[in-house]
C-alpha cells in the first residue's frame, strides 16, 4: 500500500523558518522524482520544488529560490524521506503544502506526479 505523508507544517511569523518532511512508502521511491507543491483555497496547485532520483538535480519556482531547499534521504529503502527547508518565510508562502512522487523526473507539472500526500498547512503571519 502506497503512503505519502507530510508533516512539519505550522504557524510562523514572517522571516521565520519551517522544515517540512515527507515520508513515502509502498514503492521503490528512490527511483522516483519527488516534488513539493502548494495550493490555496480556490487556486490551482502551484509547483514549489522538485528533486531527481539520487539528488542529482533540484528545481525551484523563482519565488522561493534562495529561501527554500529540497533534499531527500533514500537510505532506509523502505521509507523514503523528502524535506523542504523553508527560510525567510513570507505571508505569501501561506498555503497547504503537498508532497508528490513521479516517475518522469523533477518537473513542475503536477499531472506528471502519480502519488500525493494529504497536505500540511503552513501559515506565515506578518
Amino acid at each position: 500500500q502506497v503512503q505519502v505523508v507530510e508533516s512539519g507544517g505550522g504557524s510562523v511569523q514572517a522571516g521565520g523558518s519551517l522544515r517540512l518532511s515527507c515520508a513515502a512508502s509502498g514503492r521503490t521511491f528512490s527511483t522516483y522524482a519527488m516534488g513539493w507543491f502548494r495550493q490555496a483555497p480556490g487556486k490551482e496547485r502551484e509547483f514549489v520544488a522538485a528533486i531527481s532520483r539520487s539528488s542529482i538535480t533540484t528545481y525551484y519556482v523563482d519565488s522561493v529560490k534562495g529561501r527554500f531547499a529540497i533534499s531527500r534521504d533514500d537510505a532506509k529503502n523502505t521509507v523514503y524521506l523528502v524535506y523542504l527547508q523553508m527560510n525567510s518565510l513570507k505571508p505569501e508562502d501561506t498555503d497547504v503544502y503537498y508532497c508528490a512522487a513521479g516517475v518522469y523526473g523533477p518537473v513542475a507539472n503536477p499531472s506528471q506526479y502519480q502519488y500525493w500526500g494529504q497536505g500540511t498547512q503552513v501559515t506565515v503571519s506578518s
